[in-house]
């Protein structure tokens, strides 16, 4: 959920399922070492070759560059008939170079859900340094998404993310995009949707484990990540070493409604937002006081449910336009900051009539969330989530909360309360995962975090009481370690994952 919630019966399979994957629904009971029928996978081969699949492949040309490697390792897509149809998923590899302090593989997800992953060596290193010397560092494509087996629903826009409008008729056509994307990947990919969920990515986790001939793991994740390896600690105990998770997400919170939590957060960054932009008002003219720059905002979405904006190529209407906000609140640095300003610039212009032209940053939001360009990503997301925990409650229900949650929080409750795909989806094939285990990890949370907020962190704190938490305050920040420049928090995941120490007692890292 790097942009980024109802629970339903599980329905026949479970239990094969569960001797499949070596652990039964929501408990810790410990897993054989290769579960049945899948020893052809856990001993497969890797055929380690050049990342780079053309000229065009500046993100293969990198790591291969770095001295990184690249494979295509076969998973069953069905864990209950391993002996049918397989898939692929992508990994990459960076080796250690310090052979005699070698901890192990170490494993890395960037969020989403359907978040691609295989460049990740590159910006783990870089924010490890030294302590990347000992490890192997495992980049991966989860299963749909980015070089491995895809899966794409043929939406014509990108983002299951969006406002749901100033009023009833924006909402019936807010309900009316996530019932054609649920119909959508249903008539393409039926066969398939059963077995997208966040379960059997950390079951692939475990063969990719196993292959690598590793008896355990260590782990990164961001945001989704975060509920990825918990899940992962859960069905495979004892299969971890080191774990970092960064953006907290409480699994005991997880559903399609996810982004509820973070309402207020969302609010109070767009304020903050307003003042460092007001600050700068000889740069970008937006207005000289937070209130002047927040009327600048409420008139471009104004403009946009009026009439959609034309900017260059692109129509931004009602629905999209508060997610570039949205979008851009992801972290309270100046770079991002003043890229979203440039934004307002460009829309603020559009609401007035007059003909713009998107600048790189904004030209590649829009066209990722309203093209369908996007439509591979935003259909994997959406499956991995309603595959997780889609629920049927009604689409009244969600214009309540919506027009209850408006009057204190006018700009995200109407995209965050908003209806997802998964109101309009097929039950899941199995039950969500109860995270109900004790697991040493270092938690690594802002604040203000606009995705995964601090409340859930310090949730799963109480709940992992072997855990330590690393707490980075007064930040709207999502995604910290290596991103957010806090040295005092980097510097407490680069001693924990050199030595395997955790801090004594919970970090707070100013600065």
């Amino acid at each position: 959920m790097r942009i980024t919630r109802g629970r339903q019966a599980a329905v026949a399979g479970i239990a094969a399922l569960a001797v499949a994957a070596g652990t039964s629904p929501g408990t810790a009971a410990e897993a054989a070492e290769t579960p049945s029928g899948l020893g052809r996978y856990h001993a497969q081969d890797i055929d380690w070759h050049a990342c780079a699949q053309g000229p065009d492949d500046t993100t293969g040309q990198e790591l291969d560059t770095a001295g990184a490697r690249c494979a295509d390792l076969t998973v069953p897509l069905d864990y209950t008939d391993p002996g049918g149809r397989t898939i692929t998923i992508a990994v990459s590899r960076l080796r250690a170079t310090d052979p005699a302090h070698r901890v192990g593989p170490l494993l890395l997800n960037n969020g989403g859900p359907g978040g691609p992953g295989l460049d990740m060596p590159l910006t783990a290193g870089a924010a490890m340094g030294k302590v990347a010397e000992k490890y192997d560092l495992i980049g991966l494509d989860p299963r749909f998404v980015g070089r491995s087996t895809p899966l794409d629903c043929g939406w014509h826009i990108g983002s299951t993310v969006f406002s749901a409008g100033k009023n009833r008729a924006g909402y019936r056509h807010a309900v009316a995009l996530q019932r054609d994307l649920a119909e959508r990947c249903r008539a393409t990919n039926a066969d398939v949707l059963p077995h997208v969920s966040t379960r059997n990515t950390a079951r692939d986790m475990d063969i990719v484990r196993a292959a690598l001939g590793a008896p355990r793991i260590s782990y990164l994740g961001y945001s989704y990540g975060t509920y990825l390896g918990q899940v992962y600690t859960e069905l495979f105990p004892g299969r971890t070493d080191r774990m970092v998770l960064d953006g907290v997400i409480d699994p005991a919170r997880y559903s399609q409604t996810l982004l509820a939590d973070s309402t207020q957060a969302n609010e109070r960054a767009l304020h903050a937002w307003a003042a460092w932009t007001a600050a700068r008002h000889r740069t970008y003219g937006l207005g000289r006081t937070s209130a002047a720059v927040l009327s600048t905002v409420r008139g471009i979405q104004q403009a946009a449910a009026d009439k959609p904006l034309r900017v260059g190529d692109f129509r931004v209407d009602e629905h999209f336009a508060p997610l570039v906000y949205f979008a851009g609140l992801g972290s309270d640095l100046n770079t991002p900051r003043a890229e979203l300003a440039v934004a307002t610039q460009t829309l603020a212009r559009a609401a007035k009539g007059h003909q713009v032209e998107p600048g790189e940053g904004l030209s590649g939001l829009l066209s990722a969330m309203t093209t369908k360009a996007g439509s591979p990503q935003g259909s994997v997301q959406a499956a991995i989530l309603c595959g997780d925990v889609a629920t049927q409650r009604g689409t009244e229900s969600y214009w309540r909360d919506i027009q209850t949650g408006r009057k204190k929080h006018p700009f995200a409750a109407p995209l965050s309360y908003n209806i997802t795909a998964c109101e309009f989806w097929d039950a899941p094939a199995e039950a969500p995962t109860v995270v109900d285990n004790d697991v040493p990890a270092l938690l690594v949370n802002a604040t203000g975090d606009t995705r995964t907020t601090y409340a859930g962190a310090r949730q799963v704190r109480e709940r992992w009481s072997r855990s330590r938490l690393v707490t980075v305050p007064d930040a709207h920040q999502h995604g910290v370690y290596g991103e957010y420049g806090n040295v005092c928090a980097d510097a407490q995941v680069n001693a924990y994952l050199a030595d395997g120490r955790l801090p004594r007692h919970d970090v707070t890292c100013r600065g």
